[in-house]
């Protein structure tokens, strides 16, 4: 027997996917404060509907991929372990400096301090200074490390963050002080900027330095309660954890670099999405994760999605190359609400699991984009989550009356439909700014939406973003679990190495040429097969006088003086894909400053057939009356189970799963794509 399982936990549920001989299972349930709990519930489920015993479950588990939100809700809810920072003498206040001018508009009265990881007292300066060519000023002795250290545990540290300056260009000195903390406080964890991410940049180096720190021992207290509990129930498999740039690592390394673990959820539903790109001939796909407290969206773009090599992490700039992802607070659980200026506003508070929106019944009173959903017509109270869940629209109307309908002069109907419009609205506006802001058309991509509310509101998003094809995936509801057993092993190496195009090839070779003995050195600590490996050779380039760089690839192999022609012209047309036409400032010198080093492990995935064929589908139609949030019309509509046995429909209609809804509008039709996914392609206006 082969056995994958893939689980996400999101700000709700906790999705899970099990592949057993090719047969796909999928399971929710509610998330979790410890994580853990919830995990070991979706597992239960999966389990279950297995058919197997637990001993049995998990000791034939022989992948076990996790995506979770460890990370992301620690800095999304600002909940840091009491971090310490050493820095250089006559540097201690560059968190706070950070980069000026904090807002768009740039209006100093509006101006606000970035968010804080270290408290200003927990910040010690270290005597010691190295140039900017790594050349040793003020020599570091143990007796200034011991000093620092015993300033920052007097203040509590609970671990330690060390970002020193140029230390990306001599290591030394941070070394030095990770081994006296190694010898003298082996237990307190600490992240060394030279180790983590050895790049120019120093505000973004320190930023991302003490954002490890502050959330490794929330981290390790997560990781280890969860792998005893696994192991206690026979899992003998790696726990593989879903990283920020698109790949995973094996949960031994991710402990040493746990703040690449942001975002690792939405990323496995990128991941799922570009392998059903590809499945389905789409080159150029959107995608909308829509959960209980956000929506995730993101362009993939011949078959590759975008990298940033400066990604933004709750509100601050790091040096971590991460996909490139736009979140905006608009979910399922997103609660709906009337402002001060008596506007209708949905978002970004959540009701999340519990108690969750009022038709929950689980105490919450307060409306969510789910409780208006309901009143509208287009979830079944009595099939949510195949009938597992009873939801009470007594109570959702309750809410809705309460908080928006009573205080905007209005009835129940026209406030849900309101909330609707406003959150499909909102929705849209993430992929305009993937699209419509890079210089992209909308209405060449495909829009794939997963997550378990996004059925309901796919085709509203499409329609008013300008794309006129969606494609909801059979098992939406846990598709990032199911993507993130598509993903493969990812090993990132950079350094700062400037150089221009007048320097030898061969001194950038050999820049490149000691990244790549560190990841051939991962490759073998993973045991990765030689057939499954592949090296790819990144840059980060730009004009001579700019401030920020464009990651450009390399030829493949040895560069040699012909390159240089090859890399400039690469170069130039990536700047002109971001920047758009003639913007590039080709009778200026380019400058590369970062080397960078991927290392992909390709994984051998199973292949999954259909999550429920076609031939074993008994087709169930009947009728439900619906207002149409779209058109605000009550009108009677199709309700179909077992699609797939049906095969095409007309909207309006609904297309009821266990686990999730599709509303088809009015002028949209719907069929079952090759891969038993439905494929809704939207009237023209």
């Amino acid at each position: 027997m082969t056995l994958h399982v893939g689980i996400d936990v999101g700000g709700t549920f906790t999705d899970a996917v099990a592949v057993v001989d090719g047969r796909a299972i999928r399971g929710k349930a509610f998330s979790t404060k410890d994580v853990t709990t919830g995990i070991l519930d979706a597992l239960a489920v999966l389990r279950e509907r297995a058919g197997m015993a637990e001993a049995d479950f998990f000791a034939a588990v022989d992948r076990f991929v996790l995506g979770n939100t460890i990370v992301t809700n620690a800095v999304d809810e600002q909940k840091y372990a009491a971090v310490g920072l050493l820095t250089t003498q006559g540097f201690r206040d560059t968190l706070r400096i950070a980069r000026s001018a904090r807002t768009d508009e740039r209006d100093p009265h509006e101006m606000a301090p970035p968010p804080d990881i270290v408290e200003r007292r927990r910040i010690v300066e270290v005597a010691e200074r190295v140039d900017a060519h790594g050349s040793v000023l003020v020599p570091l002795t143990e007796d200034a490390i011991a000093a620092a250290v015993d300033a920052v545990t007097a203040t509590g540290a609970e671990a330690i963050a060390v970002c020193l300056l140029w230390s990306f260009r001599n290591p030394a000195h941070e070394q030095a002080i990770g081994d006296y903390l190694d010898q003298h406080h082996p237990g307190l964890p600490y992240t060394l900027s030279s180790r983590l991410t050895p790049v120019y940049r120093e505000y973004e180096r320190m930023v991302t330095t003490a954002l490890d720190a502050a959330v490794k021992p929330i981290v390790a207290s997560h990781f280890d309660h969860l792998a005893d509990e696994l192991r206690r129930r026979g899992l003998c498999a790696k726990v593989q954890i879903m990283q920020v740039h698109g790949g995973f690592l094996s949960v031994e390394e991710t402990g040493n670099a746990p703040i690449s673990m942001f975002n690792s959820g939405p990323v496995g539903g990128v991941t799922g999405a570009r392998l059903l790109g590809k499945q389905l001939g789409r080159s150029r796909v959107l995608t909308a994760d829509m959960g209980g407290t956000s929506l995730d969206a993101a362009a993939i773009i011949d078959d590759e999605f975008r990298l940033l090599p400066r990604a933004e992490i709750g509100g601050l700039p790091t040096s971590l190359t991460a996909v490139d992802i736009e979140t905006i607070g608009a979910g399922g659980g997103s609660l709906a609400w009337v402002d001060g200026r008596n506007l209708l506003r949905v978002g970004p508070q959540s009701a999340g699991s519990n108690p969750g929106p009022a038709c929950y019944g689980k105490g919450g009173t307060r409306p969510a984009v789910t409780d208006a959903a309901l009143v509208l017509g287009l979830i079944n109270p009595d099939y949510y989550l195949g009938g597992t869940v009873p939801l009470y629209e007594d109570q959702a109307r309750a809410a809705l009356h309460k908080h928006v309908a009573e205080p905007l002069g209005i009835d129940e109907d026209t406030a849900a439909q309101g909330v609707y419009r406003l959150a499909t609205s909102q929705m849209s506006n993430a992929l305009r700014k993937i699209t419509v802001n890079r210089g992209h058309d909308p209405r060449e991509f495909t829009l794939v939406g997963f997550g378990g509310a996004c059925g309901l509101f796919a085709a509203g998003i499409a329609a008013e973003a300008g794309v006129r094809e969606v494609v909801i995936p059979r098992n939406a509801a846990v598709f990032s679990a199911h993507g993130l057993m598509h993903a493969d092993s990812v090993f990132s190496a950079v350094r700062t190495s400037p150089w221009t195009m007048d320097r030898p090839a061969a001194a950038l070779d050999d820049e490149f040429s000691a990244l790549e003995q560190r990841a051939q050195a991962w490759f073998e600590n993973e045991g990765i097969p030689e057939d499954h490996r592949e090296l790819y050779r990144e840059a980060d380039m730009k004009f001579v006088g700019q401030i920020f760089e464009v990651t450009t690839r390399l030829p493949a192999g040895t560069f040699r003086e012909a390159d240089k022609d090859v890399l400039r012209a690469r170069f130039i047309a990536d700047y002109e894909e971001e920047f758009g036409a003639g913007t590039a400032w080709t009778e200026a010198e380019i400058l590369l400053v970062n080397s960078r080093v991927r290392a992909v492990g390709r994984s051998d995935v199973q292949t999954v057939r259909h999550v429920a064929e076609a031939g074993e589908e008994k087709h169930e139609l009947s009728r439900r009356a619906v207002l149409e949030p779209l058109t605000g019309t009550r009108v009677e509509v199709d309700v179909h189970r077992g699609f797939g046995a049906l095969g095409s429909a007309s909207g309006p209609c609904l297309l009821e799963e266990p686990d999730t809804t599709v509303y088809v509008p009015s002028g949209a039709t719907v069929e079952l794509t090759g891969t038993g996914d439905f494929l809704l392609h939207l009237a023209d206006h």
